[in-house]
């Protein structure tokens, strides 16, 4: 990861938990609804007040102007979310959260080797939070871990994530048992022998998802395009039924007759939620950019085994599902 700071944890939840636990936030943190459910919760379970931003129409990361305009004087924090594991907008975030006296927690869940300008994503921000979850590049099965490049919050990370403790039985706040397990870490240890072969398969999936797919009428390409993208983690296409012929979840639909199950990363929106509807920032026209998003987005199966002939195979279904021409 190469960063000075790293605790590993139990998963990337309890990771992201304690990162701001360890900041003593109070108050309203500016975040994503744009997510999976672990970044929202985590700010309510710390006795915060979840802010919702709109996303950049491109990358699909928290818009950092838009952000802005939601501080107020409860606001303590931004909490923003590398989507698909494209970086968020790392220098105009940090910048403006140093101008406005405020603290920044980047979930980086699957931004495993992403790099900013050669400087690794981790190394942005107060906190960032990575999952080693069995969907990632890298995993130790369920498992997680925070970086930092601050000395003074390894201490109190460290006794966070060890019920609070200090030494073996010095309680000197409330923690949780967060640490990861002997068993995890050595899977994670031969795992890592094979991210990089995993990595160049990926690549080849990626390679001819794009050549499949590029130019089709109504579907336009996420990830493969955006600025930063590793193109390892998710390939994420968008699907505007007008000019794409059926929608995204009949699309989705359609691949399931297949055994083909993309997922709708994101959506619905986390604002949406039964919990977090009545929120006054959880007002869809206040997100409009996220929640057409969230009605378009699809994550195409990748991993090194589906192989070029595997993507070129869904690929070739995606293009004759338009106007319901699939032929089986």
């Amino acid at each position: 990861m190469d960063v000075p700071h790293l605790s590993l944890f139990s998963s990337g939840t309890t990771a992201l938990l304690v990162a701001l636990r360890s900041l003593d936030l109070q108050g309203e943190v500016i975040t994503t609804p744009f997510t999976f459910c672990a970044t929202t919760n985590v700010i309510a379970l710390n006795g915060l007040t979840p802010v919702f931003c709109d996303v950049d129409p491109v990358t699909l990361n928290l818009d950092p102007g838009h952000a802005e305009r939601l501080i107020t004087r409860k606001t303590s924090a931004i909490l923003a979310v590398h989507a698909y594991g494209v970086p968020c907008d790392v220098k105009a975030i940090d910048e403006l959260a140093r101008r406005r006296g405020l603290r920044v927690v980047y979930d980086a869940a699957a931004a495993f080797g992403v790099k900013v300008d050669g400087v690794p994503v981790g190394r942005f921000g107060d906190v960032s939070a990575f999952s080693f979850h069995a969907t990632k590049l890298f995993s130790t099965v369920e498992g997680g871990c925070l970086t930092h490049t601050s000395p003074d919050l390894a201490a109190p990370i460290r006794a966070l994530r060890n019920h609070g403790m200090e030494g073996e039985d010095d309680l000197v706040r409330t923690g949780v048992n967060g640490k990861l397990s002997e068993l995890h870490a050595a899977f994670g240890l031969a795992a890592l022998d094979e991210v990089e072969t995993e990595r160049a398969l990926r690549r080849e999936v990626v390679a001819t998802y794009v050549r499949e797919l590029e130019g089709i009428p109504g579907l336009s390409l996420v990830t493969a395009v955006a600025p930063g993208a590793s193109g390892e983690q998710y390939f994420v296409i968008r699907i505007e039924p007008g000019e794409f012929g059926i929608s995204r979840d009949e699309l989705q639909n359609e691949l399931n007759t297949f055994n083909v199950y993309p997922r709708r990363y994101y959506g619905p929106l986390t604002s949406q939620a039964v919990c977090y509807r009545s929120h006054p920032s959880a007002d869809p026209e206040n997100l409009a950019i996220a929640t057409r998003a969230a009605r378009e987005v699809l994550c195409l199966p990748l991993f090194g085994a589906l192989g070029s002939d595997g993507a070129a195979q869904i690929s070739e279904i995606i293009r004759t599902s338009r106007n319901g021409r699939t032929r089986r």
